[in-house]
């Protein structure tokens, strides 16, 4: 049975919102609860092994970064269809978009082609992302290059960044319109708040829970935003002006980008003084659209996944 201290602390336990569902990690266990369509709470242990406890190098600064956003991605992916499964989402999607000509595909050529499909709306995913956050910007300024001239260069990269931020916050913005993700970011609040209860040093109970804060400087909206910033940064070292090689040298860029963003990330979460409010200022302003208020019922998820993953001896607790 594992215990949880008294007394107050900054943890290394994260979450994740999920379909109907939470994803707690901790430093021996990872748990993903969900809340069935019968009302009740299924809770299940995900089984990963950490990149880093594969490969000790991992551990290195910058290295543990890029590692942590792999992992993350593994166990994102792993999660979502497990909560999919579990809500019973899985069985609604079929349903509404089962026809005819699905059925024939489907006898015909079954699984492989639910793999081939998603294969493919992967990699267009991953291009129209590339395009809009990097070629688009780069040629649009390219455009303005031309128009002011020359005297406009220095300013490539922080328009490039301040174009990507925009389109980052039009896409959040837009998809918190649909139902079935504002219902996730309520769940992401209630991920925030449970942490945020277990480091104050309260019992986890729904009451206690309901009190705490909603913004977390650990966020991994916080860290997309923070990869932007630094990725100003990085770009005005790269010295190409063609939209095509100078999108690759920034995907070359990337693992360098988001190894210094979760150092950045990491240390505002161990610290709590003006320079670590003024790192996550932008990203915790960011929250207010991915992190919305719970209600009691996602409170009680969150609990249940946050109960199976905190270690008895401790070793979550971060010393500062």
């Amino acid at each position: 049975m594992m215990t949880q201290q008294s007394e107050k602390c900054i943890t290394s336990i994260g979450g994740q919102a999920l379909i109907e569902g939470i994803l707690m990690r901790g430093p021996k266990r990872i748990e993903v609860a969900v809340r069935t369509p019968e009302g009740s709470i299924d809770a299940e242990e995900l089984k990963y092994v950490p990149l880093w406890d594969r490969y000790p190098v991992l551990h290195l600064p910058i290295l543990r970064g890029v590692a942590s956003f792999i992992d993350s991605m593994i166990m994102s992916s792993r999660a979502l269809n497990m909560a999919t499964e579990k809500s019973g989402m899985a069985d609604i999607d079929a349903e509404e978009s089962e026809s005819k000509f699905d059925k024939w595909l489907d006898d015909h050529f079954g699984d492989k082609l639910g793999n081939i499909v998603m294969t493919i709306g992967a990699v267009i995913g991953v291009l129209v992302a590339i395009a809009l956050f990097f070629l688009v910007p780069t040629a649009l300024f390219n455009l303005i290059l031309k128009t002011a001239g020359p005297n406009v260069a220095a300013w490539r990269s922080p328009f490039e960044g301040v174009l990507r931020l925009f389109i980052f916050v039009v896409y959040i913005g837009l998809i918190g319109f649909q139902s079935d993700v504002r219902r996730m970011f309520r769940y992401h609040g209630a991920e925030h708040k449970t942490i945020f209860c277990y480091e104050a040093g309260l019992p986890l109970t729904v009451e206690n829970v309901r009190k705490q804060r909603r913004f977390h400087p650990r966020c991994g909206t916080s860290f997309m935003v923070l990869m932007i910033i630094i990725g100003v940064f990085v770009g005005i070292f790269i010295p190409f002006s063609n939209p095509f090689i100078r999108t690759f040298a920034k995907l070359l860029c990337i693992p360098i980008v988001m190894g210094l963003g979760y150092e950045l990330i990491r240390y505002c979460g161990r610290h709590d003084n003006r320079l670590t409010h003024f790192i996550a200022a932008p990203g915790l302003w960011m929250q207010r659209l991915t992190v919305k208020e719970p209600d009691d019922s996602m409170i009680e998820v969150a609990i249940a996944s946050m109960q199976k993953v905190i270690p008895e001896n401790g070793e979550d607790r971060i010393v500062v």
